[in-house]
């Protein structure tokens, strides 16, 4: 897919991840959407006005359903297409299995895997009509691998690795891909609670011996995008974390 002038919603992009792929995006010449809970800092605000190019900030609780409806067709009347969406939105609420509360469970999986499928069912009917477009899931290792105390995150990460598969095999026949992204530990909001120590520890277990950048997971964002002949794949970028 050439990506200039192609329109690109990311949700869950006002930091880490999900603003460092609206900003890779964006200096790509796309028009990009972009979405969180809260107004758009200045900070993020400020760096891409810096890029420059078009873009719009859109608030929205994608643990709400409504507003998830809401969310889609709003973003579709702004720009009349949707060329490519990043389900990047997640949270998670880590406890060790035998202590883990419903409401636990229950906010994780609503967040990411829940809000992803709605979405992506919002905007894939349109991407029907026009028979093309590009979806990409936010996984995570841990739901190829699990991990203790994050039962329920890696549910929710599995269950979106299932749902890319079965997006992609749908969606082919119309000119749709459908692929995840499985990263690491990468240096972001979900890892700034670490302590130093902890991840020295952890990155003497990577091979590439640290954490990686939240650029380098939007790099691989644009490369799926950009490539027509990748499908129902899940990309691990993790420094070689899991082989």
């Amino acid at each position: 897919m050439e990506l200039k002038n192609k329109v690109v919603m990311i949700t869950g992009s006002s930091r880490g991840i999900g603003a460092a792929i609206a900003l890779a995006f964006l200096k790509k010449g796309c028009r990009v959407i972009l979405n969180g809970r809260h107004e758009l800092n200045a900070e993020l605000k400020a760096r891409l006005d810096h890029v420059g190019g078009e873009y719009t900030y859109l608030v929205g609780d994608l643990a709400n359903a409504t507003q998830v409806t809401s969310l889609a067709k709003k973003a579709w009347d702004m720009f009349g297409k949707i060329d490519v969406l990043v389900n990047n939105a997640g949270i998670n609420r880590d406890k060790l299995f035998i202590g883990m509360k419903d409401a636990d469970f229950d906010d994780v999986i609503t967040t990411n895997l829940r809000a992803p499928f709605f979405l992506t069912q919002q905007v894939l009917k349109k991407m029907y009509k026009k028979r093309q477009g590009c979806i990409i899931n936010m996984a995570s290792v841990v739901g190829l691998h699990g991990n203790a105390g994050q039962a329920n995150y890696a549910v929710s990460k599995a269950g979106l690795v299932g749902l890319t598969k079965s997006v992609a095999k749908e969606g082919a026949l119309r000119g749709i891909r459908c692929n995840a992204i499985a990263p690491g530990m990468i240096d972001s909001d979900m890892t700034v609670a670490l302590s130093d120590h902890v991840k020295k520890q952890i990155s003497k277990q990577i091979p590439l011996q640290r954490f990686g950048e939240p650029e380098e997971v939007a790099k691989t964002a644009v490369f799926l995008a950009e490539n027509d002949y990748i499908t129902g794949q899940t990309i691990v970028v993790d420094g070689g974390m899991t082989i």
